[in-house]
């Protein structure tokens, strides 16, 4: 079964960005190839009881199991090992990832404490972009009771996309909660 957003995406949103941005063909609108998710663990990483929990945690987020990143240098300051655990990561494709967009936007955002929008200003050279969540319990799968201590997550979409605007353009035709310029 097609996710709901896929089929969204491909019969309104396509053909409504092509036509409001002026593009000769369909292939040429901005597309979401992936989304990165990521959670540093930092010291907590050694733990192996903690590094379950979260692990845990992340593949009830977004359905799939993740993998354990490295540190790739020791720093004395930051009391790391070369080797040793930093934390998760997630990279979801297709209809996982129009899934999870659906779960994110719809019913994750809107629970977050004092939620105002994201920043138009996440997006990097390429039309990417990035954010980042405070608290991993906003997402329904996560038992708020279970969950021994609240971490955060940094949420990367990568869209293929010609610049920022039709990235922006892209996203904003998904309902992300962007902040509009007059409010603060």
């Amino acid at each position: 079964m097609t996710p709901r957003l896929k089929e969204i995406y491909s019969k309104e949103i396509q053909p409504a960005l092509k036509d409001s941005l002026a593009l000769k063909n369909i292939f040429m609108v901005p597309k979401i190839e992936k989304i990165v998710l990521n959670m540093g663990l930092g010291l907590d990483g050694a733990d192996a009881k903690i590094l379950k929990v979260a692990e845990e945690d992340m593949g009830k987020i977004t359905g799939q199991k993740p993998v354990v990143t490295k540190f790739k240098k020791s720093v004395a300051n930051f009391k790391t090992r070369k080797g040793s655990n930093a934390g998760l990561k997630v990279t979801l494709r297709k209809n996982k990832m129009y899934e999870f967009i659906d779960r994110l936007v719809n019913i994750a955002l809107p629970r977050i404490k004092d939620f105002r929008g994201l920043s138009p200003k996440g997006f990097d050279k390429f039309g990417n972009y990035t954010f980042g969540v405070k608290e991993h319990i906003i997402f329904p799968e996560v038992s708020f009771d279970r969950a021994d201590k609240v971490r955060g997550l940094d949420i990367i979409v990568v869209i293929k996309a010609m610049n920022k605007d039709h990235a922006f353009a892209l996203l904003e035709k998904m309902n992300f909660p962007f902040i509009k310029k007059g409010d603060n």
